[in-house]
Order: structure tokens, then C-alpha cells, then sequence
């Protein structure tokens, strides 16, 4: 289900996606021995970029003795929205705490549709204790958009030569802020 059009959506959503820097793999799963990126972490990684774009979302949710139902409808400032659909997620233990987990699973990949990508950080997690610092410095000191493009790829390509993850979405969060910042009207 959409709205008549979707146009002034798109063009917000596609802007949103690229300032998004991921989901932050902050939780862990002993059962699974993994990391995952709790529901917070997919609402921040959501937050800022869709402020910045007149985008906001909610979630209607339906629980079911056997599952619960999550729609997550995304809404541009317009009026203009569109619906992820129905996520329906089974519940495996019929008492609250089993209802709240299914229930929290579906928000967060119903989110997840939106174009947050969980940060792959075990490669990093396997290299060092503590994810490398990384040069922010050339980025927010650049003065037009070919310097600022300049020093991200620069910095973002010894991100990735050293596997820092953490370090690339720094990297893009800080370029995308920079970028607005010489865009903004004030900045011309």
C-alpha cells in the first residue's frame, strides 16, 4: 500500500539511504555466540538522516496467540508514505517475554527494509580488542565538496586497507555531515 504518488518519498528516502552508516552490532547472542544490532541501534542509525530529509516512520503492530504482525509505513513530510507490508514473526514461547522478543525482532527488520545495514565489525573484533582510530581531521577541515571528497576517499581507503569497519562508518558519518554542512544554504 502507497500513497496516489511517491515521488517527493523516493527522492527523500534515496538521500536519507545515503547518509545511513549502519547499525551498530552492540548486542550480543550467547546462544548463538554472534552479534547483532539491537532495535536502538537500527533507530539511530535511521534517526539523522531521516530528520534531515522529512522522513519518519511508525509501526503498527498486531499480537496473536502464535505470532506477532508488524507494518512499518514510511512518511515524508509531503504526506506522501508507503508501507513495508506485514512482517509477521511466530511467537516460540507463549508468555510475555516470548511476545516482547518476537515483537522487538519484528520492528527491527521491518526497520531493517528502510536500508539499515547492520556494521559487519567481527573482522575488526578478530584484529584488535579495540577498533583503530581514524584521522577525522582532513574531512571536517575540507572547504568545498571536491576536497571533502578528496579526503574521504583517502581516509576511507586506509579504513578499509586496515579492515577497520568502525573506522568506514565514521568516515561516511563524518563526510555525510561535512557535506551537509557545505550544501546548507548558509553555507553558499
Amino acid at each position: 500500500m502507497k500513497s496516489e504518488l511517491i515521488n517527493e518519498l523516493a527522492a527523500a528516502l534515496s538521500k536519507a539511504q545515503g547518509q545511513l552508516a549502519g547499525a551498530v552490532k552492540d548486542s550480543s547472542n550467547p546462544f548463538f555466540k554472534s552479534r547483532y544490532a539491537d532495535l536502538s541501534s537500527v533507530v539511530e542509525a535511521l534517526r539523522q538522516p531521516f530528520a534531515n530529509n522529512g522522513l519518519s516512520y511508525i509501526q503498527t503492530t498486531e499480537s496473536h496467540p502464535d505470532e506477532v504482525r508488524v507494518e512499518t509505513i514510511l512518511m515524508h513530510s509531503s504526506g506522501q508514505w508507503i508501507s513495508t507490508g506485514t512482517l509477521n514473526v511466530p511467537v516460540t514461547k507463549s508468555d510475555a517475554m516470548g511476545h516482547g522478543s518476537a515483537l522487538t525482532y519484528a520492528r527491527r527488520y521491518s526497520l531493517c527494509l528502510l536500508g539499515v545495514a547492520p556494521i559487519d565489525d567481527d573482522g575488526n573484533a578478530a584484529v584488535a580488542d579495540k577498533p583503530q582510530a581514524v584521522d577525522l581531521q582532513p574531512l571536517l577541515d575540507a572547504q568545498t565538496l571536491p576536497d571533502l571528497q578528496k579526503a574521504y576517499q583517502t581516509a576511507y581507503k586506509a579504513a578499509q586497507d586496515a579492515k577497520n569497519t568502525v573506522g568506514m562508518a565514521a568516515i561516511i558519518k563524518c563526510k555525510n555531515e561535512r557535506k551537509n554542512a557545505l550544501t546548507a544554504p548558509e553555507a553558499a
